[in-house]
């Protein structure tokens, strides 16, 4: 294996956007998050703006969320009415995913990576979690939030995920099935979270 990528699925007040950053730091590597929406914008030449809108979240109807679009490669042209739908932004984000897994070592976090990226060998796929008691303490201190609002906003937020990954893999973003390494960031902290990973990577490169 030459490069390598390391894609990064998390609940909200997990940590894992830390864990991610730690770990592109530690190995010196590239490291994408919301980076991804200039990128695709770029790529597209659709505005940034839409692609924010749409991020890790779907449309509020219950006829859109019936209507599941499971990823499949596809990219809709420009002269179509669908180019700046929610679906053709996933598309372009997947699009840009790909092409990053193929020219550099990097963590991906979020989007649906692990899914678009399953059929590469060179992907480690990894879901950082914490008991909600844990996350509701991390996000109250980190967004001086009240605890009734802290859960409420881990809960919609991992809610929003959960519907987003069903909506464009047909999986379930929490199985366990999905990913190499399952990691309980508030058992492990964040650093040990970094060294097992890393150790994995050992082992995988090996």
């Amino acid at each position: 294996m030459n490069n390598f990528v390391i894609t990064i699925a998390r609940g909200y007040g997990s940590g894992g956007r830390t864990i991610g950053k730690m770990l592109a730091k530690e190995l010196n590597i590239g490291y994408y998050d919301r980076e991804l929406l200039r990128l695709a914008s770029d790529d597209s030449g659709i505005n940034e703006e839409l692609f924010g809108k749409a991020d890790e979240k779907i449309k509020n109807s219950i006829l859109f969320k019936a209507a599941r679009k499971v990823y499949k490669g596809e990219l809709i042209p420009p002269d179509s009415d669908d180019f700046v739908s929610n679906r053709n932004l996933f598309n372009y984000q997947a699009k840009v995913m790909k092409e990053l897994a193929e020219t550099e070592t990097c963590v991906i976090v979020g989007r649906c990576a692990d899914f678009v990226l399953k059929d590469n060998k060179n992907v480690l796929k990894i879901f950082v979690h914490a008991p909600l008691e844990s996350c509701i303490e991390k996000v109250m201190e980190l967004n001086s939030l009240s605890r009734k609002d802290a859960e409420k906003l881990i809960l919609t937020t991992d809610k929003n995920r959960a519907e987003y990954y069903k909506h464009y893999t047909g999986r379930e973003w929490d199985n366990a099935m999905n990913y190499d390494l399952c990691l309980n960031s508030s058992e492990l902290g964040f650093d040990k979270c970094v060294q097992l990973v890393k150790a994995y990577i050992d082992i995988r490169m090996k």
